[in-house]
């Protein structure tokens, strides 16, 4: 409760008092054999997180691979050499921790939080699989079911079968790793032998492909005595080579009709291409983002949603449904998606976002804007420092991606430097038509009818 109101108040304090805010303690290595290490100590609470990040994910994993890095999501619980099928689980649950992993567009990650004194069991848990998974024939036909099945329960046969990344990203590129469909081809997927499987876990689940973060009410000494236990004799592999995920410039403007058997309401998406991170005008670009659409209070949800009535809601994000602002490597999409009401249509909705576009080019922010944006990218950084899972995800990102885990405590003052000129400019660059690309989705009775009628 106490670091929550600190928080708070933290987050509520003019930009030239961010300096206050807590920094996080970062001790870094490598070992012999690739593995980056990250240990952040806080004795705060009695807990730990554990977590490893590879290198691989959605964009990263090869043609004729596609949905290879997410079925690897899966295969990494089915046991290893002193780890039988679903123990893993059953280890960090028993000692009073939980667990998951996700994959994303350029990593996979694997985490428990647990107990602070549990935390070697967590490490020799890690290690175990990175050394020993179980790719086995029955394992791999077993998985090869599990994630099809995902796919058509949770995207396939679902309303709007989540378009606003999957047909977005795969429309608005043109560069392979950027536009192919991330799931996965299932026919891709279900003919995958146990020779490209256990070529795939070879290649990318090395120790030098991975980020070790173990963050919490730990001792860095005795953590580093752990990991060179557990971890020091795993075998390094070659280096994978990085795809080429550089995306050409857009020059001009592509829509897309959908429809939808599924849906009952029309939906918008609309993804605008994004400066590269270390770009001078990433932040200012991020900025306007939480200015135009960052929560309810945004020019985009008071215009489309209350004063307009057209749209439903609206959400939109950097990296939307993937990630933060951080933990990706390559190009990236702002993405606007919303449901709008019937009887009206795609374009009244971008003639309104172009209206609040151009006048934000043609007269800038206010300064309270600025500064209220910049108090909410703060106070959303600083909430995600509060849990273990979050500071772990920001350490292993800039460690992954930028080579430096100690940026968690120094890229703030990138975004509290921004400038009003600075979001205007931004916006005059990226947020025009020949730079973006739009779907609208919208329903298919037709489609519906023959569906009930076949029934």
């Amino acid at each position: 409760m106490r670091w929550t109101l600190l928080l708070f108040l933290i987050a509520s304090l003019p930009a030239q008092a961010a300096s206050v805010a807590p920094r996080v303690p970062v001790v870094s290595s490598s070992l012999p054999n690739g593995l980056r290490v990250v240990i952040s100590e806080d004795h705060s609470a009695p807990v730990a997180t554990v977590a490893v990040y590879y290198g691989v994910g959605f964009r990263v994993e090869p043609k004729g691979r596609t949905g290879f890095a997410h079925l690897f999501e899966h295969m990494m619980f089915q046991g290893s050499a002193n780890v039988k099928k679903f123990e893993h689980a059953k280890y960090v649950e028993a000692n009073g921790g939980n667990l998951n992993g996700s994959t994303r567009l350029d990593h996979t990650n694997y985490f428990e939080d647990v107990p602070a004194d549990r935390v070697e069991l967590a490490l020799w848990l890690e290690s175990d699989r990175m050394r020993s998974l179980d790719v086995s024939e029955e394992n791999l036909e077993n998985q090869k079911k599990v994630v099809s099945e995902e796919v058509r329960v949770n995207v396939l046969n679902q309303p709007y079968a989540a378009f606003e990344w999957l047909d977005l990203w795969m429309n608005a590129n043109r560069s392979w790793p950027n536009a192919h469909n991330f799931y996965g081809d299932l026919t891709e997927l279900e003919a995958a032998t146990i020779g490209d499987v256990r070529d795939f876990f070879k290649k990318y689940y090395a120790p030098n492909n991975a980020v070790l973060v173990v963050v919490g009410d730990v001792d860095p000494a005795e953590v580093s005595s752990w990991v060179q236990k557990y971890f020091a004799d795993i075998p390094k592999a070659a280096t994978p080579p990085r795809p080429d995920v550089s995306e050409p410039r857009q020059t001009a403007e592509k829509r897309l009709a959908e429809k939808d058997a599924l849906a009952s309401l029309p939906a918008l998406a609309i993804g605008w291409h994004l400066p590269a991170q270390t770009a001078p005008d990433y932040a200012a670009t991020v900025l306007l983002n939480t200015i135009l659409q960052g929560d309810d209070s945004s020019r985009l949800y008071q215009r489309l949603v209350k004063e307009k009535e057209i749209s439903l809601d609206w959400t939109a994000g950097v990296n939307l449904g993937l990630g933060n602002e951080f933990d990706y490597d390559g190009p990236m999409l702002l993405t606007a998606r919303t449901t709008y009401k019937p009887g009206h249509t795609a374009d009244e909705i971008l003639r309104e976002v172009d209206g609040v576009v151009a006048d934000i080019q043609a007269r800038g922010v206010t300064p309270r804007e600025l500064a209220d944006a910049k108090v909410r990218f703060r106070s959303a950084y600083y909430d995600q420092l509060e849990s273990g899972f979050g500071k772990a995800n920001l350490l292993a990102a800039f460690t992954l991606f930028r080579g430096d885990p100690k940026l968690i405590n120094t890229v703030l003052a990138t975004f509290e430097s921004v400038s009003a000129a600075q979001v205007q400019a931004a916006a005059k660059t990226y947020l025009v038509a020949s730079n973006r690309t739009v779907i609208d989705r919208v329903p298919d009775p037709k489609a519906k009818d023959a569906a009930k009628g076949g029934r």
